[in-house]
């Protein structure tokens, strides 16, 4: 049920190739494949990507059918907790609709942007986006008191890409 409801709102929203952030890495909509660049850490790396189909199958692995979700719950994205003495930073949401990127980069008070790693998508099962144990944890740990902002980029698999800053009093978790 909750499938049908997320893609109704996706198709409310306006789900297809478009929306949002940066048309530069974007995938031609005739189709036709286009290659984007990458940054790794300091360096700049030149790779090829070629955009995924956009085929929408009900499974929200897919950039058509994930970004009017992520558009529409941009402020979840991510969060800062204070636990144990650290700041927290989570980015449970976007690993949760992780099938349909390709890429997550986060960086922290205005620092340069980290290339955050995606767990791979479960596609062989009835809910391809579950966060397993093996996937690893969905949040980092930092000094307490050390993040002032957050900066998030990320790419999806049509090579669309979007961004936000979020100010730690803004996805504070009290």
């Amino acid at each position: 049920m909750l499938d049908w409801i997320l893609l109704g709102i996706a198709v409310a929203v306006g789900g297809g190739v478009g929306g949002g952030g940066d048309d530069a890495g974007m995938a031609a909509r005739d189709g036709t494949a286009q290659t984007g660049t990458a940054q790794t850490g300091t360096a700049r790396a030149q790779m090829t990507r070629i955009a995924e189909p956009q085929t929408p199958l009900g499974r929200f692995t897919t950039a058509t059918e994930v970004r009017p979700i992520l558009t529409a719950t941009r402020g979840n994205w991510v969060a800062v907790r204070e636990y144990g003495g650290q700041d927290l930073v989570y980015v449970t949401h976007l690993m949760a609709w992780r099938c349909g990127l390709i890429g997550l980069r986060v960086g922290l008070n205005g620092g340069d942007l980290q290339d955050w790693p995606l767990p791979p998508c479960h596609a062989d099962t009835a809910a391809p986006n579950a966060l397993l144990p093996e996937d690893g944890l969905p949040y980092q740990g930092h000094p307490a008191g050390s993040v002032d902002s957050v900066q998030v980029k990320i790419t999806y698999d049509d090579l669309g890409i979007d961004s936000a800053t979020f100010e730690r009093a803004m996805v504070l978790i009290p």
